[in-house]
């Protein structure tokens, strides 16, 4: 956290990042109270990316924020921000797409590809993720 914030992440007070989690670009990387980042999670983070109070990013998983046009002839870099709501997980390998928001208390299954953003207190699995369920804490 302390070499994050050197390089301009916002990270709050408790958030656990672990020695062996990516941030390609901390600062444009903001992290609420008690969030928490996995060891081999991934964060591509061109544009901002923010992960709401006890959100928890496990390992191996990958938020990518930007890609290229492939039908444009230039494949010009396309970007969209990454938001992770408060105490929503984001399950071992699963791949968040860029312009995605995951809402409040959802849960990405383990494995999963997010490419269209979830609604708070939501279970998604699957390629592309699909919500099977509803969570009420």
């Amino acid at each position: 956290s302390f070499l994050l914030r050197c390089f301009g992440a916002q990270i709050a007070r408790g958030c656990h990042i672990y020695a062996c989690a990516k941030i390609w670009a901390p600062w444009n990387l903001e992290c609420r109270s008690s969030a928490c980042i996995a060891d081999e999670a991934e964060i591509y983070n061109t544009v901002r990316v923010v992960l709401g109070e006890g959100a928890v990013i496990s390992q191996g998983a990958f938020l990518c924020t930007a890609s290229h046009d492939y039908a444009t002839a230039a494949f010009p870099l396309v970007e969209g921000p990454i938001v992770v709501g408060k105490c929503a997980w984001v399950a071992a390998r699963a791949i968040v797409l860029m312009g995605v928001t995951i809402g409040e208390g959802s849960v990405v299954g383990a494995g999963s590809v997010v490419t269209r953003s979830v609604p708070p207190h939501s279970v998604c699995v699957g390629n592309p993720a699909r919500i099977v369920k509803e969570v009420r804490r």
